[in-house]
This record gives structure tokens, C-alpha cells and sequence, in this order.
């Protein structure tokens, strides 16, 4: 018997069941299934999965009402896995607690890294946020990039910050506008972008290639956790 981190996979298809039952198992994790939100949310309260792949297309309630629901009780990261792939579906559910998305048909190694990423999160926070050359030290407000002191405006190391509290999360573009300059600013993408841009010409290694901030094309930006 599995041993290693409870993940509730919550999908009313038995093929994706059994796939992800068999996938997760042969990696160490300890599964539990549930076929609806129903079912869902009861067996999140009594079993207390270290993590959740949820389906949005649920017989009974859709799957970001399931994650509105959860996030009044718990942090649990929670992982989308669905069909539904327009920008609008994604955006609803990362505003509505999701931590990532990620589109049927799905590659399993794919999920499997998108999982460590929130399993990881979701432990105890490191004082400095390493990522490659790019190192940020939240408690001193210094980054760094290759040894190398990087200077950034109050607004870019706002929204670095941000990206480094929800790292390996992708962010929507309403959720950084509204934690780094307030309610009111939602439509500001424009300011958002520049601050972006202006940030990646510091930090990357090569600013063209977006290879520590990565876009979620019409939803947001992620920042990648990795060496």
C-alpha cells in the first residue's frame, strides 16, 4: 500500500479514472476517486487529500463551483484536468482557487510535474525562492540573478513578489493587477504587460525566450519552478 501523497481525483469518466488510478499509483501516490462534486467535497472533508484533480464537467455540480466551495474551507492545491480549453474556462476557474490547468487530452508526465509543483508549494515556505540563476530573498527584499544584484522598481519587484508567493501557479492577469496596485485597476492589462516586460529584461537570462516567466496566452503568467 501506497504510503506517499493522498491525491483525490475527481473525474465522472471510469477510463480516466483507471489511467490516472494506475499512472499515480506506479509513482507513489495513495488515490482516491470520486465521480462527482458531491462526492467530492464529502471525501475532501474526511480524507484530507495532500492534493485534487478535478474535472469541470461533473453530473452534478460544475467543477469551479466545487472549487468555490473548497476554498471557503481549504488550501488544498487543486489541479483542473478538463476538456474544456477556451481562455474564459481556464480564467474562471484559476479566479476561483484553482492553482493550474491543464487540458484533456493531457500528457501524464506533464501532470505529474504540474503536480510536484503544488505539492511543493503547499509544504513549508522557503526563506529564499531559488529558481536556476534567479534567487529571491523575500525577507531582505534582494534579487538576484547569477550571483548578480538586480535592481527593480517598487511595481516589478511587487508583481516578482507575487509570482514568487503563488510560484509554479499561473496567475491571472486580474489577480496581479489586483494584488500589486489594487481593487479598480482590473482592466490595466496594458500596465501589467509593460511591468512584465520590464521585469523579464532583468531577470531572464535571454528576455526573448520567457524561460523563468512563462505566458498563459489570454489568462496569465507563471513563474517556472525548476533548476
Amino acid at each position: 500500500m501506497s504510503h506517499g501523497p493522498r491525491v483525490l481525483v475527481v473525474d465522472d469518466e471510469p477510463a480516466i479514472q483507471r489511467f490516472l488510478q494506475v499512472a499515480l499509483s506506479a509513482h507513489g501516490y495513495e488515490v482516491l476517486d470520486a465521480d462527482g462534486g458531491e462526492q467530492a467535497l464529502d471525501v475532501a472533508r474526511t480524507q484530507r487529500p495532500d492534493l485534487i484533480i478535478l474535472d469541470l464537467g461533473l453530473p452534478d455540480i460544475d467543477g469551479i463551483e466545487v472549487t468555490r466551495r473548497l476554498r471557503t474551507w481549504s488550501t488544498v492545491p487543486i489541479i483542473i484536468l478538463s476538456v474544456r480549453g477556451q481562455e474564459g474556462d481556464k480564467i474562471a476557474a484559476l479566479d476561483a482557487g484553482a492553482d493550474d490547468y491543464v487540458t484533456k487530452p493531457f500528457d501524464s508526465g506533464e501532470l505529474l510535474a504540474r503536480m510536484r509543483v503544488c505539492l511543493r508549494r503547499s509544504g513549508p515556505a522557503e526563506p529564499v525562492f531559488v529558481s536556476g540563476d534567479l534567487s529571491v530573498d523575500l525577507s531582505l527584499r534582494m534579487v538576484t540573478v547569477g550571483g548578480r544584484e538586480i535592481q527593480l522598481t517598487p511595481k516589478e519587484y511587487d508583481v516578482l513578489r507575487a509570482l514568487v508567493l503563488h510560484a509554479g501557479k499561473v496567475l491571472t492577469h486580474r489577480h496581479l493587477l489586483r494584488e500589486v496596485w489594487g481593487p479598480g485597476y482590473d482592466g490595466e492589462t496594458h500596465m501589467l504587460r509593460v511591468n512584465i516586460s520590464n521585469l523579464r529584461r532583468k531577470i531572464e537570462t535571454d528576455p526573448t525566450r520567457h524561460r523563468v516567466v512563462t505566458t498563459e496566452p489570454g489568462v496569465g503568467y507563471r513563474l517556472r519552478v525548476g533548476d
